[in-house]
């Protein structure tokens, strides 16, 4: 489980190594099942579309490294990893929360040889779509949503650019949430740069394609 200095690095751009408790990929769930039958197509993102990635693990459910009110597949090598609640008045608090939701798993790329994470956010009594208008905050530049269906569920995806911690430049950021029982699930792509978003492309869509609501 992630710790706050642990948070506040990987808030930073840092892609120090998963602390020793940090559960691997392989046992993040058991091998991922194939997509029900009748689930929709992939929502193609702008530009080229991504090669599609196959799940080698699931992650959300009991036993898994973060155990969420939904499931979905992991791409190779990527290591998921639970983030410890936060008392709100903590001062390191508000690197965890975003709008009406509060991070609550984080899946490191940097074992599959890119930069960023896939990170999994819950809470909120919202729409989808309004929980990520809050969540993407004031400062995103050219939001565009897209309504789309996700395990059959009315969804939302927004994609939209925000400045890098490293040298200013606009960068790519894309999300996409889900109502569920237990309120909105979010998952966002978050990179440093384009190159390593459009890397880590796949394991996004992958994230989405496969996931099914549980709770």
């Amino acid at each position: 489980m992630l710790t706050v200095p642990a948070l506040a690095l990987a808030a930073c751009g840092r892609t120090d190594p998963p602390t020793p408790s940090a559960a691997p990929a392989a046992s993040a769930g058991s091998p991922a099942p194939h997509a029900p039958a009748g689930s929709p197509a992939p929502h193609a993102p702008a530009g080229s579309p991504a090669p599609l990635a196959s799940p080698v693990a699931r992650v959300g459910g009991v036993g898994s490294a973060c155990e969420l009110p939904v499931t979905f597949g992991l791409a190779a090598s990527w290591q998921p990893e639970a983030v410890a609640p936060m008392a709100p008045d903590d001062p390191w608090a508000a690197l965890a929360r975003r709008g009406p939701l509060t991070m609550a798993c984080e899946i490191d790329a940097k074992p599959a040889g890119a930069i960023g994470f896939l990170r999994v956010w819950t809470g909120g009594e919202a729409e989808p779509r309004a929980s990520l208008r809050a969540f993407i905050g004031t400062q995103a530049q050219d939001p565009a949503y897209t309504e789309l269906r996700v395990d059959g569920r009315p969804a939302v995806e927004v994609t939209y650019r925000t400045s890098s911690q490293l040298d200013d430049a606009l960068k790519p950021e894309r999300a996409f949430a889900v109502r569920t029982g237990r309120g909105v699930v979010a998952v966002s792509l978050d990179s440093p740069d384009h190159e390593e978003h459009e890397e880590m492309l796949p394991a996004y869509e992958l994230a989405r394609r496969t996931l099914v609501v549980t709770r």
